[in-house]
C-alpha cells in the first residue's frame, strides 16, 4: 500500500466562477482503480464530489472521464499503472453537470441523427439468420460492442473544431454496422445521410483519437473510411 495524490477538477455552473483543482491523498492498493479512489475520497474526504458512474464493470459506459489526460473508464484504469499523481477531469466536447459529471446530450443527439435502429427490408424476415459461414457477420461484428460512453466523441479534436458540425466517431460507426447489414431497409437512405453532409464520414479528419481511447478496441476511424469508400463506390454505380 502507499499513498497517491489524487487531483480532481471542481466546477458547479450554477455557483460560477472557473474551474478549480482539489488535491486528496489516497491510499492505494493492489488492483485499485481511479473509481475505487473517487468513492474513498466521498466516503471519507468531501461528499460533495460528483461522478458519475453504474455497473463498475467496464460494460456500462458510465464513468468516462480524463483521466492523465487521457480519456479512460475510471472502473477499468488501475492506480498501480498511473504512478504516485493522479488527475482527473470531465470529458471535453460536453457541458459540465458538476465536477466529473457531464451532460451528455450532444453525444446522443449526435447518435439519434443516424437512426441508430435496424428496420427490416419489406417482405423480409425481420430475424433472418445470417449463415455464419457467409462472411457476412464478421463485417459488422468487431463493431457492435459500443457501450455508448462517449470517450470517443470527448478525444475527437473535429468534433471540437467543428463545434457540433460533425456527429462523431461512435454515431458514424453505429450508422456503418447498420449500412453494412444487408437485411436493413434503410441502408441506401443511411449511407446517403451519412455522407453527403460535412457533418457525416467526409467532415472527419482521421486524426486517430478515437481509436486510442476506445475500452472496447473499435476503431471508428476505419468504419468512417468504410462509409467514404461506400460512397464512391454507389457514385460510380459499381455494387457497395
Amino acid at each position: 500500500m502507499k499513498d497517491v495524490e489524487v487531483t480532481v477538477m471542481r466546477y458547479d455552473p450554477e455557483e460560477g466562477g472557473n474551474p478549480r483543482y482539489e488535491t486528496f491523498t489516497v491510499e492505494s492498493k493492489k488492483n485499485m482503480t481511479v473509481l475505487d479512489s473517487l468513492f474513498l475520497i466521498v466516503e471519507n474526504q468531501d461528499p460533495t464530489l460528483s461522478f458519475r458512474c453504474a455497473c463498475r464493470l467496464g460494460m456500462c459506459g458510465s464513468c468516462g472521464m480524463l483521466i492523465n489526460g487521457r480519456g479512460r473508464l475510471a472502473c477499468r484504469t488501475k492506480i498501480e499503472h498511473l504512478g504516485d499523481q493522479i488527475k482527473v477531469e470531465p470529458m471535453r466536447n460536453m457541458d459540465i453537470i458538476k465536477d466529473l459529471s457531464v451532460n451528455m446530450d450532444k453525444f446522443f443527439k449526435s447518435w439519434e441523427k443516424v437512426k441508430p435502429y435496424f428496420v427490416p427490408k419489406e417482405n423480409t424476415d425481420e430475424f433472418s439468420i445470417i449463415p455464419p459461414s457467409s462472411g457476412r457477420r464478421e463485417i459488422i461484428d468487431e463493431n457492435q460492442d459500443c457501450i455508448t460512453c462517449g470517450l470517443c466523441f470527448q478525444s475527437c479534436d473535429t468534433v471540437s473544431l467543428r463545434n457540433g458540425e460533425f456527429i462523431g466517431p461512435a454515431a458514424l460507426n453505429r450508422g456503418y454496422t447498420l449500412i453494412a447489414d444487408e437485411r436493413d431497409g434503410l441502408r441506401e437512405e443511411r449511407l446517403d445521410m451519412l455522407s453527403e453532409t460535412a457533418e457525416g464520414a467526409f467532415g472527419c479528419r482521421t486524426l486517430g483519437a478515437c481509436v486510442e481511447v476506445c475500452p472496447k478496441g473499435i476503431k471508428p476511424m476505419v468504419t468512417i473510411q468504410k462509409i467514404k469508400t461506400k460512397k464512391l463506390k454507389k457514385s460510380l454505380g459499381l455494387k457497395w
